[in-house]
């Protein structure tokens, strides 16, 4: 429960009281500052709390976005302003400045005016106040009779509830979501509100139908990959709804943020398998195309995610006038060139909509294979993109963003163990090294055949060149491509290896194997993105690090028969997955209890 202290008597009419509790808000009425004082006081420390001008005149979903967002530790909208348990203190503060400060306790002016004062007053002592964009909703306190008139026809001309089913849906998403999905999903999210649904609830949902579309096309029969592409298709739909009944219930946690995003890349991997698994029932054996498309699709997140931690707080010296950020800023400016650029990024919902279609009318191989040269023409351009900006922006890294890819690389002792000795090492660029370390193993993997000690040798070689590339913070132009190329190095070799082994069950490890440590790299990102920081040295000491795990990987296809190659990935892919796994979930659950500030994923950028 949380409480909010009305300053002064309630005006005849008003229906204030009755919206704040429709808010899940004790209403408490405060006769004068002091009494303020006395009120704030006696609340549980561990609620919040909000101070409200009893003249306040608004929509209801104006104090929500202002009073009930979860994710801001104090917030306000003219009239009114709420501190969560860690604000206290500065709420409290606040009005104890704010009384003391050459006005009397008992003033008439000073009991209504609080609620903006205190505000003031938080913000002044350093503490962030978030202040929502209201748009055209109304959010006033009148001064006489006459204002109050106006600002109640103002709210009677506004239909708030239009305006929050509108603001439920992303400003920014792909086509195929904005005009195919986002007209009725809105509605499915306030039928699930008005249930009592929680957004974790729709996001597990979304996630049992996606495995029971992968369990469809794992049947291999032309029914099952009908179903499989309708039950794709609607498992995307509950994926939309639940963020956009996040947003419309203003449900945002640390633990939902990490559900939703989680869950995506199970869904749509889990569904790669299911493939496979349909294809091989009819005798057409696609499990390397199915790891190709998780390690590809898997490489381009990387490379977002590198991308945004290394620009998050970039200092620039100049601002970005190359050719490349004016030409995309011109883009930018003509309607039709905005959603064809998010198109040609195959994002979530084009993508989906894709291997569902593709599913039902053709077969897993044609799926896999379009699928494969879709996100290859997209990671090309995206890629090729973010290079030209970097390339042509002066900007100084920070000493977090190099932290944010050092933790994103992945290394492990070995890796550590070259790094100290490479400190004043070659003057070669980091990514140059990563790319050959990569490279050589990738070639010799691909070019001997199954069993070639030289992979072992390749191995090595990029052990030490990964080691090499992290020996000093990754703060150049293009240093945010070391994390993108060590995950396409690993995911690689485990695939040549196991497609190179030609016996049956390697690549189906193979696949276990690069989605246990996918999930790693994905937790990876979250933690970071949440505040939280990369998972625990000895977390990634205990899996070897990328470079460990692929020279464990070299040596087993070197000294073992292809057989028991097949079983060293599967107990190597479980050892892994139980692992990351247990802490993983023990971490984030541990967050959500001890009331980690709460975050909203807006998922996969269009």
């Amino acid at each position: 429960m949380s409480t909010a202290i009305l300053t002064g008597q309630p005006v005849p009419g008003s229906p204030l009281e009755g919206d704040l509790r429709s808010l899940g808000f004790d209403v408490r009425i405060a006769s004068d500052a002091a009494d303020t004082e006395t009120l704030l006081a006696a609340v549980p420390a561990g609620q919040r709390v909000a101070v409200v001008d009893a003249r306040f005149v608004g929509h209801v979903h104006a104090l929500r976005l202002g009073l009930t967002d979860p994710r801001f530790a104090a917030s306000a909208v003219p009239g009114a302003v709420t501190a969560q348990p860690e604000a206290r203190a500065d709420l409290t503060r606040a009005l104890q400045a704010t009384t003391g400060s050459g006005t009397t306790g008992g003033s008439a002016l000073t009991v209504e005016a609080l609620a903006d004062q205190a505000a003031r007053t938080i913000e002044a002592e350093g503490r962030a106040v978030h202040r929502p964009d209201l748009g055209t909703l109304v959010a006033t306190v009148p001064s006489d009779p006459q204002t109050r008139n106006e600002a109640r026809q103002a709210v009677a001309a506004v239909d708030d509830e239009a305006v929050r089913l509108r603001t439920a849906v992303k400003s920014r998403d792909g086509f195929f979501t904005t005009y195919c999905v986002s007209p009725y999903s809105r509605y499915i999210a306030r039928w699930c509100a008005r249930r009592g649904l929680t957004p974790n609830q729709v996001t597990t949902a979304s996630l049992v139908v996606a495995l029971i579309a992968a369990g469809c096309a794992a049947t291999g029969t032309r029914g099952g990959f009908v179903a499989a592409g309708l039950l794709l298709l609607f498992s995307f739909v509950l994926d939309c709804t639940d963020g956009q009944l996040a947003r419309y219930s203003l449900q945002y946690s640390t633990l939902g943020a990490w559900l939703d995003a989680t869950f995506d890349r199970a869904k749509e991997y889990a569904y790669y398998a299911g493939l496979a698994l349909g294809a091989a029932r009819g005798g057409d054996d696609v499990w390397a195309l199915a790891l190709g498309a998780m390690v590809l699709q898997t490489c381009r997140h990387v490379v977002d995610f590198s991308f945004n931690e290394a620009n998050a707080d970039s200092i620039a010296a100049t601002a970005n006038t190359s050719p490349t950020a004016a030409l995309s800023d011109k883009l930018d400016s003509v309607g039709w060139t905005v959603w064809l650029r998010r198109m040609i990024v195959l994002p979530i919902g084009e993508r989906w909509a894709l291997i569902a279609v593709l599913t039902a009318v053709t077969t897993p191989r044609i799926t896999l294979v379009v699928l494969l040269v879709g996100c290859a023409l997209a990671a090309c351009y995206t890629t090729a993109g973010r290079v030209l900006r970097s390339l042509t922006r002066r900007a100084t890294r920070t000493d977090r963003a190099a932290q944010a890819l050092a933790d994103l690389a992945d290394s492990g002792p070995l890796a550590s163990a070259f790094a100290a000795l490479g400190r004043a090492a070659l003057p070669v660029p980091a990514p140059v090294l990563a790319f050959a370390g990569g490279a050589a193993i990738a070639c010799v993997a691909g070019l001997t055949s199954y069993g070639s000690p030289w992979v072992v040798v390749a191995a090595v070689i990029y052990v030490i060149t990964s080691g090499l590339a992290v020996a000093r913070p990754l703060k150049g132009a293009l240093d945010w491509l070391v994390p993108p190329f060590f995950r396409a190095a690993e995911y690689g070799t485990i695939l040549l290896l196991a497609a190179k082994a030609d016996v049956n069950g390697a690549l189906p490890a193979a696949f276990g194997l690069v989605s246990a440590v996918a999930y790693h790299h994905y937790d990876t990102v979250y933690r970071i993105r949440g505040g939280a920081g990369a998972p625990p040295h000895w977390l990634v000491r205990a899996i070897g690090g990328h470079e460990g795990r692929t020279l464990a990987v070299a040596l087993a296809a070197a000294l073992l028969t292809d057989t028991d190659f097949t079983v060293a990935l599967t107990a190597l892919a479980v050892a892994v997955a139980l692992v990351v796994l247990v802490e993983s979930i023990r971490y984030w659950v541990t967050a959500h209890k001890r009331g980690a500030p709460a975050v909203h994923d807006e998922g996969e950028p269009a």
